[in-house]
C-alpha cells in the first residue's frame, strides 16, 4: 500500500492541496467499521511526519478497536463554512498499528507519555479533494488512486 510519500511523489500538486486542507483544521472526522459492519465516525487528529501519515488514539478507544479488527478507514479534512469554503480533502485506505512502545510514545507525544495509547500508520488507497471551479459554479473533484493515478471530475 502506498504511504504518504508514495502518494506525494505520484501526485505532488494534489498532495499539496490535501496537506493544506488537513492543516486547516486540527480535528478531522475518521470513519471506521464496527464489529456488526455498520459505520462509526470519530474525531481524530492527523500527523504527517517522515513521509507517513499517522493517527493516534486513546488506549482501547472504540475507533482503535475498530481499526484493530478491520483496518479500513476514511478521513475527512473538515470544512470551512460558506461563503469561505475552499474545499475538502478525503482519504481512504488501511492502517497498520505500530506497537513498538518507544515509537508510540515518540509519535503520540504528551498523550503517549502519560500511559498506553495506540498509533496507526495510514496506507492510502484513494485520496481526493473537492472544490469549486474558478467561476464557483461547479465542483472539481481531483482523485488519486495507486491503480488509476490522477484524474479530475467536473460537475456543474
Amino acid at each position: 500500500m502506498p504511504s504518504w510519500s508514495d502518494f506525494e511523489a505520484a501526485a505532488p500538486e494534489l498532495a499539496a492541496r490535501v496537506r493544506a486542507r488537513l492543516d486547516a483544521h486540527t480535528h478531522k472526522t475518521l470513519a471506521t467499521v464496527r464489529a456488526d459492519g455498520s459505520p462509526r465516525i470519530s474525531g481524530t487528529e492527523t500527523q504527517l511526519a517522515d513521509g507517513e501519515l499517522w493517527i493516534g488514539s486513546m488506549w482501547q478507544a472504540r475507533k482503535a478497536r475498530d481499526l484493530q479488527r478491520d483496518p479500513r478507514f476514511a478521513i475527512h479534512s473538515g470544512s470551512d463554512d460558506p461563503p469561505d469554503w475552499t474545499g475538502d480533502a478525503k482519504l481512504a485506505g488501511v492502517v497498520e498499528e505500530i506497537t513498538d512502545a518507544d515509537e508510540v510514545r515518540r509519535r503520540n507525544g504528551e498523550a503517549g507519555a502519560s500511559g498506553p495509547s495506540h498509533l496507526f500508520r495510514l496506507d492510502l488507497r484513494e485520496v481526493s479533494t473537492v472544490g469549486l471551479n474558478d467561476d464557483r459554479t461547479g465542483l472539481v473533484i481531483d482523485v488519486w488512486t495507486p491503480d488509476r493515478g490522477l484524474r479530475s471530475i467536473r460537475r456543474t
